[in-house]
């Protein structure tokens, strides 16, 4: 995984934290599906609420596939969060749009992917927070299975878990972030969303979050 700009993943950040997209809450821990406490809930799509901050990541993550994957000649957005950010940098590179569900319609044409379908099409996939990479990846899959070449997948956010590395090694998938966990740390502390105390126990999560369990 690569994040594409430090500076740009500070920013972002930043402005994740400032909208509330990024909440912390380590007193009274999320819990997510997976049954692990988190004190970290990222809703990346509240950005599309705020014109200020949704153009500056869809300008960076147009600024990124056009760096890491100057072939493109689709983009590809992961159903549900990844489609608005993929029709935003679509539109921007003037290229094809289309997305994939996470399972096929129930009716009609029971489609997988929305869109048009070209084989051999060298497409990115967008995604707005990545976590273990699962769903990300069955996206990727379910592309190559209709033929598409993926060239790789950009995202928003990414916790840096080192499961999801590894799956997307594990799978020959280049994925770049415009931030992550390590990345917004350092913004939360700067702009008083978090202590010392609070720090370190946001670091000890993110080395071992099955077993973390909030501070006490």
């Amino acid at each position: 995984m690569d994040i594409f700009d430090n500076q740009i993943a500070a920013q972002v950040a930043a402005k994740l934290l400032e909208i509330k997209a990024i909440r912390l809450q380590p007193e009274k821990p999320f819990t997510w599906a997976s049954g692990w406490k988190s004190p970290i809930y990222c809703d990346n799509r509240l950005s599309l609420s705020y014109p200020e901050v949704r153009s500056f990541i869809k300008e960076n993550l147009v600024k990124a596939v056009q760096s890491k994957f100057p072939e493109v000649e689709a983009i590809a957005g992961v159903a549900t969060a990844g489609i608005p950010q993929g029709a935003l940098i679509a539109d921007s590179l003037n290229l094809p749009f289309l997305y994939v569900r996470s399972k096929p319609k129930g009716h009609g044409m029971e489609n997988m992917i929305e869109g048009k379908v070209t084989e051999g099409q060298k497409v990115v996939v967008v995604e707005d927070l990545i976590s273990t990479g699962g769903s990300s990846l069955k996206a990727v899959q379910d592309l190559k299975n209709a033929g598409f070449e993926v060239l790789g997948m950009v995202a928003i956010f990414t916790y840096g878990f080192d499961i999801a590395n590894s799956n997307f090694s594990d799978a020959n998938v280049k994925l770049v972030c415009l931030s992550n966990y390590s990345a917004m740390l350092p913004q939360a502390l700067a702009n008083d969303y978090i202590d010392d105390h609070t720090l370190a126990s946001l670091v000890e999560w993110r080395k071992d979050p099955s077993s973390w369990q909030g501070i006490r």
